[in-house]
């Protein structure tokens, strides 16, 4: 791909179902869309861009558009919600992307900014440098917000406390979990160029001799025997946090916890009611649009 390139991975909808088809589109490819209201056509088209296609990229548009037709019985008008895939020619993305993408406070205690910002940090606060766009997660997505609030909330200071990042995308959750003070800190990732990513961040970031970022599939994730963690977030798709809760509250000590997101509203009962059939408890939860995310732990 020449240098520059880009591929814009789009979805033809209704106004209607753009926050819908939007939040679909997050969740499959791991980055915040764009949507762009054609008024003379009375068109929507809902995109996400990316610097290259990731690995199963055919597995990823047909599970899209399963979820996509799935939107009727939510009682939603998708129109035609056709899949388009564009390779772009270059152009000058990161001022694109500076219009858009702010500094994020994490409940004071965390400062999220792309590398373009000159926003100073208050005092004690911890700071990660992202650029946005072309990431697998920048702290924009309510998914990531939660999970970043989790790990401030129940970060306590003076104590010892590991952290593991299942499906890290850009490893924005394991870079803050470093700044914030877990150690040791544990990523992993199915997606090689996620992977390529989180390492990047993290060098970038001055804390990559502390990560250890693995590309892993968590179907077959072993860890190391009585291998547990303080903490685990796991942003996934629901079917994957449903279908391997075992493996998932393996990893958790018993008095950890075990943060769970990517989880549409409709689908949240379902996963809720999974992890309570294996002893754990919902300690938190909260909704944003179309989203839930909660964070359980043993009783």
């Amino acid at each position: 791909m020449s240098p520059g390139a880009i591929w814009r991975i789009s979805v033809a909808t209704t106004a209607e179902a753009e926050e819908a088809v939007g939040a679909l589109l997050a969740e499959t490819f791991g980055t915040m869309p764009a949507t762009n209201f054609d008024a003379l056509k009375g068109r929507t088209t809902v995109s996400v861009f990316l610097p290259r296609l990731p690995v199963a990229a055919a597995v990823r548009f047909n599970a899209l558009r399963a979820r996509l037709r799935e939107l009727a019985s939510w009682g939603l008008d998708a129109g035609p919600a056709r899949v388009s895939v564009r390779k772009l020619p270059p152009e000058d993305w990161a001022e694109s992307w500076k219009r858009h993408f702010k500094p994020i406070e994490i409940v004071g205690a965390l400062l999220l900014k792309p590398g373009w910002s000159r926003r100073r940090p208050r005092k004690g606060q911890a700071v990660v440098v992202l650029d946005p766009g072309l990431s697998f997660g920048t702290g924009q997505h309510a998914t990531t917000s939660f999970c970043l609030r989790e790990l401030v909330a129940r970060r306590k200071p003076g104590t010892r406390q590991s952290f593991l990042d299942v499906g890290t995308g850009s490893g924005i959750l394991a870079i803050a979990a470093d700044k914030l003070g877990y150690a040791p800190v544990h990523a992993f990732d199915f997606d090689p160029d996620a992977v390529r990513v989180a390492r990047a961040n993290a060098r970038r970031n001055r804390v990559s001799k502390n990560l250890r970022i693995g590309c892993h599939d968590l179907k077959a994730f072993r860890p190391k025997p009585g291998r547990r963690y303080d903490l685990v977030c796991a942003n996934l798709l629901s079917p994957l946090l449903v279908a391997e809760r075992r493996r998932l509250g393996n990893l958790v000590h018993g008095g950890g916890a075990l943060v769970l997101a990517g989880i549409l509203r409709t689908e949240f009962a379902e996963v809720q009611a999974a992890y309570e059939a294996l002893g754990l408890r919902l300690l938190d939860s909260r909704r944003e649009k179309e989203w839930q995310s909660g964070s359980f732990g043993f009783r």
